[in-house]
């Protein structure tokens, strides 16, 4: 195929466009809906069918103030969700009375170990406090490599402070990744809906 190139500014000698490259799409596979949930548990549709997974939080609600959300996978039918993480973790921030505000890299929020994993900042209990944000889950079925992550956040935190989280890391294990699990660091999901998408 020869490539085809503008000229002199010009698209008039131009006949014929490449096809677009298909691929991409979301495919919506499960919704949950919190209500005093101890945890929200997606325990099917994780397999080989997609290379990508992707969970959406829309407004989730702690029961306990300055609690993170946070998560955690699991192979075959083991519910232990203790799989061994190595991660990393920025913040920015910036109170509503105009008068902190940072970037930073929180060493106390990374792990090397297995416990869940933090995803948000301590957000608030305030009627109009929440989390929202995406999690990436790439190749969980793979039986090669490790399974990377990347999630980003936003949320409104107990002292007024809007949190923007940025933390991406691995699950150390090759064998293939069947289950994920989300939870407060304390107290319950008092509301919120957690989606997760397959992408082609």
């Amino acid at each position: 195929m020869a490539i085809k190139v503008a000229n002199n500014q010009s698209l008039t000698a131009i006949t014929a466009l490449p096809a677009a490259v298909s691929g991409g799409a979301m495919t919506l596979l499960e919704t949950q809906t919190a209500s005093s949930s101890g945890t929200i548990s997606f325990t099917s549709n994780i397999d080989s069918t997609y290379k990508e997974y992707i969970f959406k939080f829309y407004d989730v609600h702690p029961s306990e103030n300055a609690t993170w959300l946070s998560f955690q996978v699991d192979t075959g039918t083991n519910t232990s969700y203790n799989i061994s993480c190595v991660s990393t973790w920025f913040t920015a921030y910036h109170n509503e009375g105009d008068s902190h505000n940072a970037l930073s890299y929180n060493t106390s929020y990374d792990q090397v170990g297995t416990g869940f994993q933090y995803v948000t900042d301590r957000t608030g209990t305030d009627n109009d406090q929440s989390v929202v944000g995406t999690l990436h889950l790439y190749e969980p079925s793979s039986s090669t490599f490790v399974k990377h992550f990347m999630a980003e956040t936003m949320c409104y935190e107990q002292s007024d402070y809007a949190a923007h989280v940025l933390n991406a890391g691995y699950f150390n294990t090759t064998t293939a990744l069947t289950r994920v699990q989300f939870k407060m660091n304390s107290g319950d999901i008092d509301a919120g809906t957690i989606k997760m998408y397959g992408v082609s």
